[in-house]
């Protein structure tokens, strides 16, 4: 019986502490018995990682290996070398596309990382390319397909989705297989700059545009015993120390919920630069006493925190340059761990947390809001069950990882020509989808 091809899985940069979803995506897609061979561009070299790293079971190539920068130069011009001769009107081709069309230092770097991938990818016989997000690693993966004819695939989530060039999204889209993306929102973003392109060969391929989900590990988060319900309000908030956090709302938001009485605890889990300037701003609010910062945390640790916290707070933004969330991995988490959810209405968050039902919503950028939401929450134990135990069944019936780990799976599966029944059904991604609906099924246009 002959093997299936592998598919070639590359990401940006492998491990990263911040990234779980690709973690959870590569260990799925290796449990449902995809044939997975993992590349990163480079190693990001961090001290910390999570535990579950040690449970993949592809070995990791590095497009761009640690050691001196002329090594690695010299295997750029090793694997171009073989490509120019095995397909030399290919390879001068994509030369000829990029002096003539893309003459960006960005662009160069990709196509030369490419020449890497592309030579291994033939070496171990990859059917397909997929790139775990829309920026680098899909640039590189459009040039192995140029230089390969390999087909490839891309996600889409959030900065990746809305800090790239329109037209360079577009054409990706068009030369690609299909791609995801982790929410309706961002669906209809990406389908948008496609069906708004000039060049009528490019818009189309909105067709492709695929809705995935993340979803969550319903069976490691799970909700605790509660605590007494006359001790402070514990607030909890989990994500990188970056602007489209809006973290620095939610500081303003919790001045304001000190100035209305309330008894409340929070603590912030995250990594990132801005750690120095959120905490002096913590410092002139006169937080000192209500909030703590624990730094970057692996999630076998984080799960305590959820046991710790009675609301979870996502203050999300969207930033001057566009840039914006998709559905925060931690957000999902929270509610399959029981816990409400107070959140801005930013980008997919709708999706997942339901107004009134699973958690409260309020606008980006008021943090007068934001504190008004935390102090009904603190105020009427009745509705954080309520909406807890809502967030809970919503997880479970509609954003369990299991199921939507299952339909990625059949997707690649069918990409690589693996026994897995016929490919998924083809259903419209819908920006307006209710919360809930749909979120366990990936559908494509």
């Amino acid at each position: 019986m002959t093997a299936t091809p592998p598919l070639a899985y590359l990401t940006k940069r492998f491990p990263r502490l911040s990234e779980t979803f690709i973690l959870d995506e590569i260990l799925a897609l290796e449990g449902a018995g995809v044939p997975l061979r993992l590349y990163a561009i480079a190693d990001p070299g961090e001290t910390v990682v999570q535990p579950d790293v040690a449970k993949v079971r592809s070995p990791v190539g590095y497009l761009r290996p640690r050691g001196p920068a002329v090594r690695m130069h010299l295997r750029f011009l090793r694997s171009h070398a073989t490509l120019l001769r095995r397909r030399p009107r290919r390879w001068l081709a994509v030369v000829a596309h990029i002096a003539i069309a893309r003459r960006h230092r960005s662009t160069v770097r990709h196509f030369l990382e490419a020449g890497v991938l592309a030579v291994e990818v033939e070496r171990i016989g990859a059917a397909h390319l997929h790139a775990a997000f829309a920026h680098g690693p899909a640039s590189v993966a459009h040039f192995v397909h140029l230089l390969t004819g390999v087909p490839f695939s891309f996600a889409a989530h959030a900065k990746d989705l809305y800090l790239s060039s329109p037209d360079l999204l577009a054409r990706k889209v068009a030369a690609s297989s299909f791609v995801l993306t982790c929410s309706a929102s961002a669906a209809a973003d990406l389908e948008r700059a496609v069906s708004s392109h000039w060049d009528p060969s490019v818009r189309a391929h909105t067709g492709k545009i695929v809705l995935a989900l993340h979803g969550v590990d319903v069976e490691r988060f799970m909700p605790t015993v509660p605590r007494a319900e006359e001790a402070p309000l514990r607030i909890l908030a989990v994500g990188r120390l970056v602007p489209k956090k809006g973290y620095s709302d939610l500081l303003a938001a919790l001045r304001d919920l000190a100035d209305m009485g309330t008894a409340f605890e929070c603590r912030i889990i995250g990594g990132g630069d801005g750690r120095g300037r959120l905490a002096g701003l913590a410092a002139d609010l006169g937080l000192d006493g209500y909030l703590s910062f624990t730094g970057a945390l692996p999630q076998t640790e984080i799960i305590d925190h959820y046991a710790w916290g009675d609301v979870f707070v996502q203050a999300s933004v969207v930033t001057a340059d566009g840039d914006r969330d998709g559905i925060p991995n931690s957000v999902m988490e929270a509610m399959a761990c029981g816990l409400p959810v107070v959140a801005t209405a930013v980008a997919g968050i709708p999706e997942v947390v339901q107004h009134g039902t699973s958690g409260l919503l309020v606008p980006p950028g008021q943090p007068a809001a934001l504190a008004a939401a935390l102090f009904e929450i603190s105020n009427d134990a009745v509705l954080r069950r309520r909406l807890g135990g809502n967030a809970r069944r919503h997880t479970v019936e509609h954003l369990s990882r299991a199921d939507c780990a299952r339909a990625v799976a059949a997707r690649f599966l069918h990409a690589v020509g693996a026994p897995a029944g016929p490919p998924p059904d083809a259903t419209p991604p819908d920006a307006t989808l209710p919360a809930g609906r749909g979120a366990s099924v990936a559908a494509s246009r």
